[in-house]
């Protein structure tokens, strides 16, 4: 949105991210000008790591870079403990500023990286393609592996705890890179720190868990908890959903490249994911990844018109 645009070229991203009232802004914006169902408070995955002593920029259009990797059990021994009651109170008062701005509209979703996406952050120094060196340290040295994920897991949990004590009414773990690892992997490295992020989080608000590229273990996925699991475009949703027994809601699952096209492809693209959801109760339609940079606005908003349209004649 050009909107958008302005105030990031002003702040700066990280500036965004850290000036409460902007932030709050940029979130109540979205819901105003594309009139969906709910809104997501405006940050980063990665906030958590910066109180950790890690040094995180943003540039060039390169996405995140941390300096230098964590790849040892010395320099994950270094990391500090968080506190983001403290350190991060810049994104708790921006909750604060918008569940008032938008007054019960519609409901906040807050939301942080989950541990092995930020692990994967910190060992790899930015993004990846293979994630070598995170799966080398989780073969190479299991116990800094553990301690590791233990110490992002506890800080996530903390983290978002705080969120919602400032308004969020759902939280959604975002584990972008999960899909990388092998069923075995991550029933054995993954799992069980997620399944102890989301038992720390408690059941006061629901929980969203999302991975991509995640079709060989969303049962698993299912498993480490949630009260949603978020899926990519990459699976079916209505065979998703069958796997995972109904016993969950589900959130997805539109290619993000359908909105570069045209209204027609849009249109079948959206008839495909209710179809899949067979007008059941707990699907939240949902793109299966992030908007892309270039996708036009016009086209957001009529799939959004889209979406309510067809959901209603169901």
């Amino acid at each position: 949105m050009p909107e958008y645009n302005a105030i990031r070229t002003k702040l700066g991203f990280m500036g965004l991210c850290k000036d409460p009232g902007a932030a709050a802004e940029v979130t109540v914006m979205a819901v105003e000008k594309l009139g969906v169902d709910a809104a997501i408070i405006f940050s980063d995955i990665l906030l958590i790591l910066q109180p950790m002593g890690v040094s995180l920029s943003y540039g060039g259009g390169k996405g995140p870079k941390i300096g230098p990797p964590v790849r040892s059990a010395r320099q994950i021994d270094e990391l500090r403990e968080v506190d983001p009651a403290e350190s991060l109170s810049f994104v708790f008062e921006a909750i604060k500023i918008a569940r008032a701005a938008l007054d019960g509209r519609v409901p906040l979703i807050g939301f942080s990286g989950a541990p092995f996406t930020l692990a994967s952050y910190l060992i790899e120094g930015g993004g990846s393609r293979q994630y070598l060196a995170t799966k080398e340290l989780m073969h190479r040295d299991p116990g800094a592996w553990q301690a590791l994920m233990e110490r992002l897991s506890s800080a996530v949990a903390r983290y978002l705890k705080c969120q919602i004590d400032a308004g969020a009414q759902a939280v959604q773990l975002f584990d972008s890179w999960v899909g990388c690892l092998s069923f075995e992997d991550y029933r054995r490295y993954v799992m069980p720190h997620m399944r102890a992020t989301i038992s720390a989080i408690g059941g006061s608000v629901p929980v969203i868990h999302f991975g991509t590229a995640t079709a060989g273990i969303l049962e698993l996925m299912a498993e480490a908890g949630g009260d949603v699991i978020g899926v990519d475009w990459r699976v079916h949703l209505g065979r998703a959903w069958e796997r995972l027994g109904f016993r969950v809601a589900i959130q997805g699952n539109l290619d993000p490249a359908v909105l570069l096209f045209d209204r027609a492809t849009i249109s079948r693209g959206v008839e495909a994911v209710l179809e899949a959801a067979g007008g059941r109760p707990g699907h939240v339609f949902n793109l299966g990844h992030g908007v892309l940079p270039e996708t036009p606005v016009d086209n957001v908003r009529f799939l959004v018109d889209r979406v309510h349209e067809l959901s209603a004649r169901r």
